[in-house]
């Protein structure tokens, strides 16, 4: 028994030296996470997102962003790289494109063209004959870190959110492992981006962001309503801001909504004035416990990953107008359809984006769905 007490005295002090100083990839930045409001007032309980219907991807899995182009074809970008084409019903499926890489979010410009935020490669541009062109690549560290969601304005400059200057997917293992990283972190070095393809130049448009992620353009397109899922808000950024730090009060962008219920990812632009908005996840009691507790964050990523707090399954989507009014609510309490990242609304269905399904979820439109 002895010898039996040094050896567990030894182990226990090298379990606390490995907990406490075995290097991890962050440098965690103290935050005050505001108090979770939990599902009361307009995100109330319901169950107005269960019960999707769902067209088969042919084994492809994460149905991302979904558009419905003006040749009347819906386009579906999956984890594998391909970007499907289908009828709106699913049938007469193809690959209309694989970028070897991760798109997160596309859109359409006058000319045709898919131009795609891939996190892997890059923003691209992809012409009808399914050429692919870089337009501004990816660099660990450089000028474009990890290209999340993008949209494309009616003079043709690309507005882009670069979620992290610090994790890189195709350095850090993917987009997911990239997007815990930082949002652990903290450091908010997220950034909405201008591209202008005909002087072919980029500039910073707003910066400071916790993990920038969902655009989406204002009708008059002078202002940008842009996702901050690390600290669980939608701002309002000015498309005529230049390199504005967000930390600092400037009339040229402002908080639309904080302290919401989930992590907010995907915006998409409804019919009617809509956004709709999708919450990959739930808050997390614990992740926001930990926010002034930098120490405490770099010991969590040393224990196994089936060992970090990790938020619940749970479907939620939501839609409001540019005044900040939610006029749709919808959840699924099973989390059955997993990371409800945004809806896409066509004239008579409603597509549900996903980071991990292994299918296309949809809802037919009904006068009594809303709100």
């Amino acid at each position: 028994m002895r010898g039996i007490a040094p050896i567990a005295v030894t182990g226990v002090m090298a379990l606390v030296a490995y907990l406490s100083f075995w290097p991890v990839p962050i440098a965690p930045v103290s935050w005050d996470a505001p108090v979770a409001p939990g599902y009361i007032g307009v995100h109330a309980p319901n169950n107005r997102l269960a019960g999707l219907q769902s067209i088969a991807l042919g084994g492809e899995e994460g149905p991302e962003h979904v558009a419905l182009a003006r040749d009347g074809k819906l386009y579906a970008s999956m984890a594998s790289g391909a970007i499907l084409r289908m009828n709106p019903d699913g049938t007469a499926q193809e690959l209309f494109a694989n970028t070897g890489g991760r798109v997160l979010g596309f859109d359409f410009d006058t000319a045709g063209n898919l131009i795609a935020a891939d996190a892997m490669r890059g923003v691209l541009a992809i012409a009808p004959d399914r050429t692919i062109v870089v337009l501004v690549g990816t660099a660990n560290g450089g000028a474009v870190n990890y290209p999340n969601s993008l949209i494309v304005a009616g003079n043709g400059k690309i507005y882009f959110t670069d979620s992290s200057t610090r994790f890189a997917p195709s350095v850090w293992g993917g987009t997911f492992e990239a997007s815990m990283l930082d949002i652990v972190e903290q450091s908010a070095t997220g950034r909405v981006i201008e591209y202008d393809p005909a002087l072919g130049k980029a500039r910073v448009v707003a910066k400071g962001l916790s993990f920038a992620n969902g655009i989406a353009l204002s009708q008059d397109e002078q202002t940008l309503f842009v996702n901050e899922t690390g600290r669980y808000r939608v701002w309002k950024i000015a498309v005529t801001a230049d390199d504005l730090d967000v930390a600092r009060n400037s009339s040229q962008a402002s908080v639309l909504f904080d302290n919401l219920p989930g992590y907010p990812d995907n915006l998409m632009r409804g019919l009617d004035g809509k956004i709709w908005l999708g919450f990959a996840k739930p808050r997390n009691a614990i992740i926001d416990f930990m926010g002034d507790k930098p120490f405490l964050r770099e010991m969590v990523l040393r224990f196994p990953r089936v060992l970090w707090p990790m938020p619940e399954a749970y479907g939620h989507v939501m839609a409001f107008t540019e005044d900040g009014k939610v006029v749709a609510d919808w959840q699924d309490a099973s989390g059955a359809y997993p990371e409800t990242t945004a809806v896409t609304e066509t004239g008579n269905r409603y597509y549900v984006q996903s980071l991990h399904a292994r299918n296309l979820g949809w809802l037919a439109k009904e006068t009594s769905r809303m709100p």
